[in-house]
C-alpha cells in the first residue's frame, strides 16, 4: 500500500442535512469559517484515495454508517455493545475518489468484567492502531449527547489529522435549537475540521458526507478495483453474520464472551449441465461460549434458538453471496477464551 501524503491544510465549509434549519446551517458555517480564517478546501484533482476511520463509543451507529456509505452490508450491527470486534474495511468508489472506510470497535470502557481483559485490550489496540494509519477521522456521536465514554474516545483523536465531527441520529433531536450550545461546546473538546449533523439511514445525508470527506483524500491512484466493497473474505463475512444473529437473538441473556469460528468453508460451482444454476457454499461453524449454561442459552428449548440463528444467518448469506448456502452451526464451551492471547489469535483477533 503506497505511503500517504500529508492531510490537506484547510477544511471546507460544512454542509448539513436537508432537515436542519437555516439558523443551524449559518451557525455551523460560522464556526467553521472562524476556524479556517475564511479559507477554502482544496479542489479535487485527478484520482483521490485514502483511509477514513469511523470511531466513537459503543452503540453510536458506526457500523450502520459504514454500511450506508458503502451501499451494502459489510459490517454487522446489533444493540449489544462491542458487536464490531475487528477492523472492517468498506470501499466506496465515487467519481474520481475511492473512500476506504475503516469501521473500528467502540473504544472499550465498560466491559471490564473478569475474564475479558485480553479481548478488551485487543479491541482498544485495534482502535488506536487504526487512528495512526488513516488520512481522515470521522468521530461519531449522537446529536446533542456527550458523555464520559465519548470523552474517552476524544482523548484518542489525533491532533495532526483532520477529524470530522459527525452528529448521528439527528432525527431523534426534537428541538433543533438545542443543538446550538451543544455544537459550540463540542468545539472546546477538539479542533474539529467539520461539523456534520446527519441521519445515517438517509441516503441524501450520507452522500453529502462523502462530498465533505472527498477533498481530504490524498491525490493518488486507487488501491482497489472500483467494484470492490470490502477487503474481507466471504469466510470472514459468514462468521460475522452468524455472530450478528447470535447477538440479536440472545439479547442481553448471553454474556459478552461469545464468538464464532468457521471450521470449514467450501464453494461448489453449479453442475456443468446447469450453467445458469446457483453455486453451493457449504459452511460449518462453531459458536464459542464461556460456560455450559451459556451453551444452553444459545441452543434454546429443544434447539429452537440455535435453529433460528442458523436459518436467519443462512438466509442473509444467500442474499449477500448470491449462492445457495448449506450451513451447520454447533456450540462449544471454551472457558477463559476471552482472556487468553493464544486463543484470541486462533479465533482471528488481530
Amino acid at each position: 500500500m503506497p505511503r500517504k501524503p500529508a492531510p490537506p491544510a484547510s477544511p471546507s465549509q460544512p454542509p448539513v442535512g436537508d432537515d436542519v434549519n437555516p439558523q443551524l446551517d449559518a451557525m455551523l458555517a460560522g464556526l467553521a469559517m472562524a476556524k479556517q480564517g475564511g479559507g477554502t478546501a482544496p479542489a479535487p484533482e485527478a484520482q483521490r484515495c485514502g483511509l477514513v476511520a469511523i470511531v466513537g463509543r459503543p452503540n453510536v451507529g458506526k457500523s450502520t454508517l459504514m454500511n450506508a456509505l458503502v451501499g451494502q452490508k459489510v459490517s454487522i450491527t446489533s444493540r449489544k455493545a462491542q458487536t464490531t470486534r475487528h477492523r472492517i474495511t468498506g470501499i466506496c468508489t465515487e467519481g474520481d475518489a475511492q473512500f476506504v472506510f475503516v469501521d473500528t470497535p467502540g473504544f472499550q470502557t465498560r466491559h471490564t468484567v473478569r475474564g475479558t481483559a485480553a479481548l478488551n485490550r485487543n479491541l482498544n489496540k485495534t482502535v488506536q492502531s487504526t487512528l495512526s494509519d488513516v488520512d481522515v477521522v470521522l468521530y461519531l456521536v449522537e446529536a446533542g449527547r456527550y458523555g464520559p465514554d465519548d470523552a474517552k474516545v476524544v482523548a484518542l483523536l489525533p491532533k495532526d489529522k483532520p477529524v470530522i465531527l459527525v452528529a448521528n441520529k439527528l432525527d431523534m433531536v426534537h428541538r433543533r435549537e438545542d443543538l446550538f450550545p451543544w455544537l459550540q461546546s463540542m468545539q472546546a473538546h477538539h479542533p474539529f475540521a467539520e461539523f456534520v449533523p446527519l441521519c445515517a439511514q438517509k441516503e441524501a445525508d450520507t452522500r453529502r458526507l462523502l462530498e465533505i470527506v472527498r477533498p481530504y483524500l490524498p491525490e493518488q491512484g486507487w488501491w482497489y478495483d472500483p467494484e470492490a466493497l470490502t477487503d474481507r473474505t466471504d469466510r470472514f463475512l459468514a462468521s460475522e453474520i452468524i455472530r450478528e444473529k447470535l447477538f440479536r437473538l440472545t439479547g442481553d441473556e448471553l454474556p459478552y464472551t461469545s464468538t464464532v469460528v468457521i471450521d470449514t468453508y467450501t464453494e461448489e460451482p453449479p453442475p456443468p449441465d446447469k450453467p445458469k444454476a446457483k453455486g453451493l457454499t457449504r459452511i460449518a461453524a462453531t459458536i464459542i461460549v464461556e460456560r455450559e449454561q451459556h451453551k444452553g442459552m444459545v441452543i434454546g428449548d429443544k434447539g429452537e434458538r440455535l435453529k433460528r440463528i442458523g436459518t436467519e444467518a443462512r438466509t442473509e448469506l444467500e442474499r449477500l453471496l448470491g449462492v445457495k448456502v448449506f450451513l451447520e452451526v454447533w456450540v462449544k464451551v471454551r472457558s477463559g477464551w476471552a482472556d487468553d492471547e493464544a486463543r484470541l489469535r486462533a479465533y482471528g483477533y488481530e
